[in-house]
């Protein structure tokens, strides 16, 4: 490993920490304040979200047009400067959208550095290297974050800048790479342009499409669980919160780990089942009352959501690398999965201010995942394999 990619990982590794801490350090504020149910929490997140949305055609070219080392900082700085905002006590929504702006920013360049750093024979192997780090900055951040706030949330979000500004530290010891330059033209059309070219086969419509449900579906339930766990299971804080997630994270390592055995890319149309799989245990969900049967439910909905998304993810790579090339395919990715997530929260944040209770909210989601994945599913050919047969 260079040392380039080294400095990479850690950057990488304390930004995506903090990102998920301050997440969890804003939900202890406000279950503090009594504010576990309504509107407020799932309006938090789409202002996170709306960025990824509002920003995806411009992104890609600001980091091509840019040396990505010093892209990363950018992003980081918005970051911190929305932390900033949290501890001047301006409205947690406003500065949340703001670190959305630097997540936004960050992400085009940490993927697009990756292959300017590394050998073609080593990209998969750094690709791993750099979503390993992001799983277990994601696991590690969710539980800190609701720990430190639960024992004091300033220290909390001093913390979480710390980490922003240890991250871009590190950053200054990326070597300077110079930039690569974007194609000319706006960017919007040329968005436009690669939509239109990538949905041309009905595999990748069900490839993207697919994805799109899994992280919709799994912001939603994030969200959900904030407002359920204290009227179901009775918890007192966002530590507890935060425990009951990570059961769904560690299922879906454990699911994407047996991807390759159980869902290799030749036969995709196996991953239908493990959506369904998904939906069903989250009708299930909303009939468990205690503890450990909700751990090990979300724990099986977090296999089946790895065991999902993981050779959808793997079929876009292959379709894009194929068609429109793989930095717009993942731009295309980005923004169908964050515009999925943010219309998710947003329904759900509609309902909840017309009402809607967590339980019978829970069953609807598992109901929508089992109808969306059969309409997702309707038109995809048989596997390659299958059809020689």
């Amino acid at each position: 490993m260079s040392r380039g990619l080294f400095a990479l990982l850690v950057a990488q590794f304390f930004s995506a920490f903090a990102d998920n801490a301050i997440l969890f350090t804003v939900i202890a504020m406000l279950m503090q304040g009594g504010q576990t149910d309504g509107w407020y929490i799932p309006a938090l997140q789409s202002a996170f979200l709306a960025a990824f949305v509002i920003l995806a055609p411009w992104v890609g070219s600001f980091a091509d047009n840019r040396s990505k080392p010093r892209v990363l900082i950018i992003g980081n700085l918005f970051k911190a400067l929305g932390v900033i905002l949290i501890l001047l006590a301006l409205e947690p929504i406003i500065a949340y959208a703001i670190i959305g702006i630097g997540a936004a920013i960050y992400g085009p360049a940490k993927y697009g550095l990756l292959p300017e750093m590394v050998g073609h024979e080593q990209l998969v192997k750094a690709n791993g290297l750099i979503e390993g780090s992001t799983i277990l900055a994601i696991i590690l951040g969710t539980v800190a974050g609701a720990r430190l706030a639960d024992w004091s949330v300033p220290w909390a979000l001093a913390i979480v800048f710390a980490c922003y500004l240890f991250s871009i530290a590190i950053s200054f010891l990326i070597p300077k790479l110079p930039a690569r330059g974007a194609e000319a033209g706006a960017a919007l059309p040329k968005f436009i342009h690669m939509m239109s070219g990538f949905f041309g086969t009905a595999r990748a419509r069900f490839s993207m499409l697919g994805a799109s449900l899994f992280w919709g579906a799994s912001a939603v339930l994030r969200v959900l669980i904030v407002a359920w766990a204290p009227l179901v299971l009775f918890t007192k804080n966002a530590s507890d919160v935060a425990e009951l997630t990570l059961f769904l994270a560690i299922g879906i390592i454990i699911g994407a780990a047996l991807v390759p055995k159980l869902i290799p890319i030749e036969y995709l149309r196996r991953a239908r089942l493990a959506a369904y799989l998904m939906g069903v245990f989250i009708l299930v969900l909303s009939l468990v009352d205690s503890l450990w049967p909700a751990r090990a439910v979300l724990f099986v909905i977090g296999i089946a959501g790895g065991l999902f998304v993981v050779p959808v993810n793997a079929a876009l790579q292959e379709i894009g690398h194929k068609t429109i090339g793989s930095g717009g395919a993942v731009a295309i990715q980005h923004f169908f999965e964050n515009l999925a997530m943010l219309v998710g929260v947003g329904a759900y944040t509609y309902a909840t201010t017309a009402g809607a209770q967590a339980i019978p909210t829970i069953f609807v989601l598992g109901t929508v995942v089992l109808i969306a994945t059969l309409v997702v599913a309707w038109h995809l050919p048989p596997d390659p394999n299958r059809a020689k047969n």
